[in-house]
Formats: C-alpha cells, sequence, structure tokens
C-alpha cells in the first residue's frame, strides 16, 4: 500500500506556499513567479500530503503564509515530480513548476500557521 508520503500516483491538487504580499503581487499581475523560478528555475510545489516537510525546513517561525491550493490540469508550464532532499522520505518527489504559477490555477487560498510546538500540521488534503 502506498504511504501517504509517496508520490507514485499524481495528485489532482497541488499547494504552494507564500507570503500574503507575494499572493497579493500575484492577484494584480495574473501569475506568481517567486524568487525560486529565477534563482533555480522553477516553482516548488508539494502534494498536499507533504507540504508539511519544506513548510517546517523553509519557513520556520514564519506567520504569515498563505497555502495556495493549485488545480494541476490548469498549468500551463511543464510539471516534473523531482527528488526533494536526501533526508525526505526513501522516494519521495516533489512537483516543480517550469514557469510561472497562474493566478488562474489557484482554487483556493487559506492561511497556513504552525502549531504550538513551532512544526507545521501534515494535511490530509
Amino acid at each position: 500500500m502506498e504511504s501517504p508520503l509517496e508520490t507514485t500516483s499524481k495528485p489532482d491538487v497541488l499547494v504552494h506556499l507564500c507570503g500574503a504580499d507575494e499572493w497579493e503581487r500575484a492577484r494584480r499581475s495574473g501569475t506568481h513567479e517567486p524568487d525560486s523560478l529565477k534563482s533555480v528555475g522553477f516553482v516548488h510545489l508539494s502534494s498536499p500530503a507533504q507540504v508539511h516537510l519544506p513548510a517546517d525546513r523553509l519557513y520556520a517561525d514564519r506567520t504569515d503564509l498563505l497555502l495556495l491550493r493549485i488545480d494541476a490540469a490548469r498549468l500551463t508550464s511543464p510539471l516534473r515530480w523531482e527528488p526533494g532532499l536526501p533526508s525526505d522520505p526513501d522516494g519521495m518527489r516533489f512537483p516543480h513548476l517550469y514557469g510561472p504559477l497562474p493566478v488562474a490555477a489557484v482554487t483556493s487560498v487559506t492561511t497556513y500557521r504552525p502549531g504550538p510546538d513551532g512544526r507545521y500540521p501534515v494535511l490530509t488534503e
């Protein structure tokens, strides 16, 4: 049976984390182009079941994060599932979007806050 952290089956819904100010800029321009698009060539995405891993790694102590839920069918740039870090569970791959994230692909926006222990919650979907 597949672990909820494995991504051998590709979910229809993907997620992305950003600050509220970044999202507001994206809404005005029609696309979200985070710094990673220039620095590494892609936008970091996750499945809902894995988003807590990069959140804990990259956004410790942030309380302004928004969780963007994305309809993968609405993406207009190539999407590739690639390995994360060696410390991630064996075989885990993360979705990387090789182009801007269209605002039209975002189906909902919610806050994403760490729990009392400082760690971000695991999402079930």
